[in-house]
């Protein structure tokens, strides 16, 4: 068979399909990519992949949709495959669309995130909600990555067999490793028993950063920020806040890194206090490597982390229980040790890729 796996852009397929993409090819199928074309991708073509480019946008721009849309139909046309799987939401849309005008025998999508459950105007959310309840009409098998969106699909009548599959990363590249700790601390320069606090994401405002930076002022650690902003990231600059934060040399910009593993097992504690999230993939990384966690109460990482187990869960955008939560971890080895060792025994539970493949290509009906 012939899989198309349709995102919008090259941090998409290279961070979150790529797994999706080896265990369809380890099945004896063939796997093509389809997203708008980036840097990324070389990581893609250098394992032997085929990715076909189109115009995609994350922006709401009618005459740039309709662009991608037809650029979509074209190609599925073209390639006649067997199966469609979209992924998120403007790019899952159009590809549902397009695979059901090509006559596609089999369309699969994966939800990272509905928007309607995004902070924005209530007509922006509508909008979104009338797109999703039309698309899941078109949609033959419906996943999602977090429990409580996957009973929001159902409970809103979007797809009424919505199942959540999880998101997963591999236990034996994200984990605990003295080497690359001592290794990277002594490249950056970090004495051993200086906490770190690690964040790894874009750099968005959703992301928290503004309260991160600002709880960050009263804890003793230095707080590393690996990521950067994509092209396509939407809303203001927030590089203003890190000029602003005052943390002076405590605080480090490591930019895009293709050694996030390394990096985490150099941390110390995990922070990602988002205001809003599918099921972070970067919580899972976090795990494996025996991280404390600490996250937002919010849709996805409230299924991660078990509160003064694994982690704690804090208020979105408030900086006061955040900086609480970050001063008891930072000033706690034990704490840090006993939290980080619970959530890497909770992510071998829950998050392993090749488990979480499998439920993904027995659900879209690939054996």
């Amino acid at each position: 068979m012939k899989i198309l796996q349709v995102t919008n852009v090259d941090f998409s397929l290279r961070h979150f399909l790529l797994p999706l993409m080896r265990g369809i090819r380890g099945r004896g199928h063939e796997a093509v990519g389809v997203c708008a074309e980036g840097g990324l991708l070389d990581d893609v073509r250098a394992e032997g992949f085929r990715v076909e480019t189109v115009p995609m946008e994350r922006r709401l721009d009618a005459v740039a949709q309709l662009r991608a849309y037809r650029a979509l139909l074209a190609l599925i046309r073209r390639e006649r495959p067997d199966i469609v799987h979209a992924h998120m939401p403007i790019s899952g849309l159009l590809a549902r669309l397009a695979a059901r005008q090509a006559g596609v025998p089999r369309i699969a999508y994966t939800c990272h995130g509905f928007l309607f459950n995004q902070p924005g105007s209530p007509l922006r959310r509508a909008a979104s909600l009338a797109a999703e309840l039309a698309a899941g009409r078109i949609t033959d098998v419906f996943l999602t990555v977090s429990e409580e969106e996957a009973r929001d699909a159902r409970r809103l009548r979007i797809h009424p067999a919505a199942v959540a599959v999880g998101n997963g990363r591999d236990p034996g590249l994200f984990r605990p490793d003295p080497l690359a700790r001592a290794r990277i601390r002594h490249e950056l320069r970090v004495a051993d028993d200086t906490v770190v606090v690690i964040a790894v994401s874009r750099l968005v405002r959703h992301k928290g950063y503004p309260e991160l930076l600002a709880a960050m002022r009263e804890v003793s650690a230095e707080l590393w920020i690996v990521g950067e902003r994509l092209p396509t990231d939407r809303g203001e600059d927030i590089e203003p806040l890190f000029a602003a934060s005052g943390l002076g040399p405590r605080l480090r910009r490591l930019g895009y890194r293709s050694d996030v593993a390394s990096l985490l097992a150099a941390a110390d504690i995990f922070a990602l206090p988002s205001h809003f999230e599918g099921l972070p993939m970067s919580v899972i990384e976090a795990m494996f490597c025996a991280l404390p966690v600490i996250a937002t109460d919010i849709s996805g990482p409230r299924e991660q982390v078990v509160p003064l187990e694994t982690g704690f869960l804090v208020p979105p955008r408030r900086v006061g229980p955040l900086g609480a939560a970050l001063r008891t971890l930072a000033s706690d080895p034990d704490l840090r040790r006993r939290m980080g060792e619970a959530g890497r025994a909770r992510a071998m539970q829950l998050y392993c890729e090749s488990d979480v493949v499998t439920r993904v290509l027995e659900r879209i009906g690939i054996g």
